[in-house]
């Protein structure tokens, strides 16, 4: 950071300042986890000591709390694999089901918006397409933070939600299904060839909020990669020069991630698993009706408390897989 030409790439060198504050903040935390174990130690000594009551009870207090903060610092440390710092990129996609599945894409994407918000994290969103009549028919979010792909790749899979439909004038029992895909945002060090000739670019006008200037110029751009049918749209900035950069980035991100699956699928093959793929297959389930209980097949973690996984209390699900997925 102190040499002469560190600005000049200003892109990189956003990259290094973050990844420098990040460190510090892991420094910072440990010094400060270690100052309040040494802190209970001295309160041990002294419930030991006077065997008074207030002091157990704060003491078994901080015991806990000092817990809870070395399991999630912990985690933090052991997300360690090659892009779990980066940003992630984040699309949801209904099933089949209408305004159903659509208005479930709309409060998953307010779920991980509460979660980005708790945990600091930068949300834009980079493509949006309303649902006909309520929801959202797709919706791809650029999630900015240090480890953001690292907590969110727990999340990718299918999403069900067991209800009564507020669409249904008869009041009857719908499900629902809704589709995360999560990839991290991938920089320039990463080499993921991509020859022009496979690509198919196309401008169009960009929808929804946005002001006179949106609707006027055709700024949102959509690529296609031909040999793969792979297909990423971004209209979230006003320049179409921009949006085109964007969606590369994004496009890159989906070529890999296409890599990343490939592989695990031919390991797969070699181990002889068998892993179904569908609808059916999905992660996690959020009923509403008739009990309340929000459950993830992988881990059997579970919440009875809907509304505040709704409101984006997801850590728990996102550390029980993360843990499994480690085998810590």
């Amino acid at each position: 950071m102190t040499d002469p030409d560190f600005w000049n790439n200003q892109e990189r060198a956003q990259t290094v300042i973050n990844e420098s504050n990040a460190l510090k903040e892991q420094v910072n935390t440990f010094l400060k986890l270690e100052g309040e174990y040494e802190d209970l130690e001295v309160s041990y000594e002294l419930v030991k000591e006077e065997d008074d009551e207030d002091l157990a009870a704060e003491l078994f207090t901080g015991v806990k709390s000092l817990t809870e903060q070395m399991n999630a610092f912990e985690l933090q440390l052991l997300l360690s694999e090659p892009y779990d710092k980066n940003n992630a990129i984040l699309e949801l996609h209904p099933g089949a089901g209408g305004t159903e599945s659509q208005d479930w894409a709309s409060m998953l994407l307010r779920m991980y918006n509460r979660w980005a918000d708790s945990k600091g994290f930068k949300v834009e969103t980079m493509d949006y397409l309303p649902g006909d009549e309520a929801g959202v028919k797709s919706v791809t979010l650029l999630i900015k933070g240090h480890n953001a792909y690292g907590y969110l790749k727990a999340e990718k899979g299918v999403h069900r939600l067991v209800r009564i439909s507020p669409f249904d004038s008869s009041g009857r029992r719908h499900t629902s299904f809704v589709s995360c895909e999560v990839m991290p945002e991938l920089d320039d060090t990463v080499e993921i060839e991509i020859n022009t000739e496979d690509l198919k670019i196309d401008t169009y006008r960009a929808s929804g909020a946005g002001g006179q200037h949106i609707n006027t110029t055709d700024s949102a751009v959509r690529i296609t990669h031909l040999p793969t049918n792979t297909v990423v749209t971004c209209q979230s900035e006003r320049s179409q020069i921009k949006n085109r950069d964007q969606a590369m980035k994004m496009m890159k991100a989906k070529l890999y991630q296409l890599r990343i699956e490939e592989q695990q699928r031919e390991l797969d093959e070699i181990r002889g698993e068998q892993k179904e793929i569908g609808w059916g297959s999905q992660i996690r389930s959020y009923v509403f009706h008739p009990y309340s209980l929000v459950k993830d097949h992988r881990t059997n973690h579970e919440s009875g408390n809907t509304n505040a996984v709704m409101d984006g209390e997801l850590d728990g699900f996102i550390d029980a897989y993360l843990r499994s997925s480690l085998k810590v």
